[in-house]
């Protein structure tokens, strides 16, 4: 055990020495912080933080996130690329979804009554769109972005309170997805497909935009939605979907969930009469065994897909939550205690490479079978 926690504190160790060269001047906090977050306390928040940390006030921890002197979106990239090179895999798959964050009143960056699929009904709350990144050896989250309601971006004195600056405009939930996305791809991030739920499917333009990049994608969209056929007319998903042959439909498992194997009927359609050399468009419908309940998305992936694979990145995207819910408990990313645009993206970015680091430390303790098949907790400091 104690290998296992020395372990962990070299790797932390190598993590902020990999990020330093982003702070004006030298922040050993940084680090406390990412340890805090991951430590076992009850709440991760400025007070619990700095006790942690062995001082006597949240002051430090709070300047960290709000005024200290570093490049945020910097340790985001240098987030990102830590977790490429450790659950990093030509296989991988980029998952955009969001979550929510309860909050009183009124004056936290972005916080209004909206839906917040996390509460599962309206709340008030802030709404994060994210970008996760799962592959056979790890996931993790590498990018982030708030989402601003027009009650906000429409109001620039209330923007100024919250700490957003008049360059802040509305930007709709897929184009954020569009800006994380194209990051990604930017740097180079390997990965077999995109995937999202239907919040993101139904946006056209961030469909336009993946297959401008040729970056093949799976993504949920509604039965009513309609499509061009291979035979150049139009039709709705569901009128596809109901007009399938019984032998058109498989059983697949889409992997395990809460209850076990998630298995269900999938069958596909080729859609649109120009596929681009190699590409192919398909309608993927999956259908519910006891009910016969019926979900689509429209995939541009390579024409030698399977429908098994299909299966298999349209699945990845149902253990978003699970990963969400990780992030908030183990490396608190929900915790935060502050109000302003900044600080929000301070936190957030730093438990991100909280729970990278979490995931590769846990990689290692794997590789070098020192949990023989069980878990083994990471003590942090």
């Amino acid at each position: 055990m104690l290998f296992v926690v020395d372990a962990a504190l070299a790797e932390l160790d190598r993590v902020h020495g990999r990020i330093a060269p982003r702070f004006g001047r030298a922040e050993p906090r940084a680090r406390d912080y990412v340890a805090g977050l991951a430590a076992g306390l009850e709440r991760k928040n400025g007070w619990m933080l700095a006790e942690q940390a062995g001082e006597v006030s949240p002051d430090g921890m709070q300047r960290l996130l709000r005024r200290a002197d570093w490049d945020v979106d910097g340790v985001r990239d240098d987030a990102r690329s830590y977790v490429v090179e450790h659950p990093g895999s030509c296989d991988g798959v980029l998952i955009v979804d969001e979550t929510g964050f309860l909050k009183k009143g009124t004056r936290s960056a972005g916080v209004q009554r909206q839906c917040s699929g996390t509460a599962g009904r309206t709340e008030n709350c802030q709404l994060g769109t994210f970008l996760a990144y799962a592959s056979a050896q790890g996931h993790a989250l590498i990018d982030r972005e708030l989402y601003l309601p027009r009650s906000w971006t429409d109001d620039r004195d209330r923007c100024r309170g919250g700490g957003i600056g008049d360059e802040g405009e509305f930007a709709t939930k897929p184009q954020q997805a569009i800006a994380m996305l194209a990051r990604a791809l930017d740097a180079g991030a390997p990965f077999a497909r995109v995937t999202a739920d239907e919040a993101y499917g139904q946006a056209a333009y961030l469909r336009v935009r993946l297959e401008g990049r040729d970056a093949a994608h799976v993504l949920a969209c509604e039965s009513s939605d309609a499509l061009i056929t291979t035979d150049a007319r139009q039709a709705r998903a569901a009128e596809l979907v109901a007009a399938l042959p019984a032998r058109a439909w498989r059983r697949y498992s889409a992997g395990s969930g809460a209850h076990g194997e998630r298995i269900h009927d999938w069958a596909r359609i080729p859609v649109r009469t120009a596929w681009r050399t190699g590409r192919g468009h398909w309608l993927l419908a999956r259908r519910w065994i006891s009910t016969g309940e019926i979900a689509c998305y429209i995939c541009y992936v390579p024409r030698q897909t399977s429908l098994a694979d299909l299966d298999r990145v349209a699945g990845t995207r149902w253990n978003t939550e699970e990963r969400f819910q990780q992030a908030k408990n183990e490396a608190g990313l929900d915790h935060y205690q502050v109000r302003d645009h900044r600080a929000w993206y301070a936190h957030t970015t730093l438990s991100m490479l909280t729970l990278a680091w979490l995931a590769a430390s846990r990689a290692q303790v794997v590789e070098t079978d020192i949990a023989r098949g069980e878990p083994v907790p990471l003590v942090t400091a």
